[in-house]
């Protein structure tokens, strides 16, 4: 996404708002409160995870050249970064790897790139439609495991973040395995005792 697309994206989203008045920032934060509240981060960590995603989007994207040749998501959780997407080739993936170490609270990273073009954006919105599924699936469960893990998607991949103990990673990676359009489950959790 270009700097002009994002800025005129940010720019939207803050003219909602302002339409919707005081509403738009009660619900946002209401939401924010109830994922916080199943969440084994502390709060401090949540908000933390948060700004380490826009710290890493900032450095990224001032790289013109990064900018222009790659797509990337970065994902935080508990100071674990896990990153997706495609880059030209290897030496722009060690100079992205250095900048994303650099950001502050940034603990380990997990790159989890391909060396390919841009992926396509039917491509994209096919893995947001295998997020959407496995959530469904882990939030339908029987147990509250599933608003505790954060879903990526990439190239029909699905990455799985959270803490948890090894039984709820099995029984979360067993969910998400039965999901149609998964290719395969990565475990990038942290696990607690």
């Amino acid at each position: 996404m270009s700097r002009q697309t994002r800025l005129i994206t940010l720019l939207l989203i803050g003219f909602a708002i302002t339409l919707q008045g005081c509403a738009g920032i009660v619900i946002a934060g209401g939401a924010t409160a109830g994922a916080m509240a199943n969440d084994r981060r502390t709060s401090g960590a949540y908000v933390d995870d948060e700004t380490i995603e826009w710290k890493i989007i900032d450095v990224l994207y001032q790289d013109e050249q990064i900018d222009a040749q790659t797509h990337l998501n970065a994902t935080s959780y508990n100071g674990i970064v896990l990153l997706t997407g495609e880059i030209p080739n290897q030496e722009m993936r060690v100079k992205v790897n250095e900048k994303i170490r650099g950001v502050q609270g940034v603990r380990q990273l997990h790159d989890e790139t391909s060396i390919a073009a841009p992926s396509s954006m039917m491509s994209r919105s096919g893995d947001t439609w295998i997020t959407s599924k496995v959530k469904t699936a882990m939030v339908t469960d029987d147990t509250d495991m599933g608003a505790r893990t954060k879903v990526v998607t990439d190239k029909g991949v699905v990455y799985l973040m959270g803490i948890v103990s090894p039984q709820e990673a099995d029984k979360l990676t067993e969910l998400a395995r039965r999901v149609g359009g998964v290719q395969k489950v990565v475990k990038v959790f942290e696990y607690q005792s």
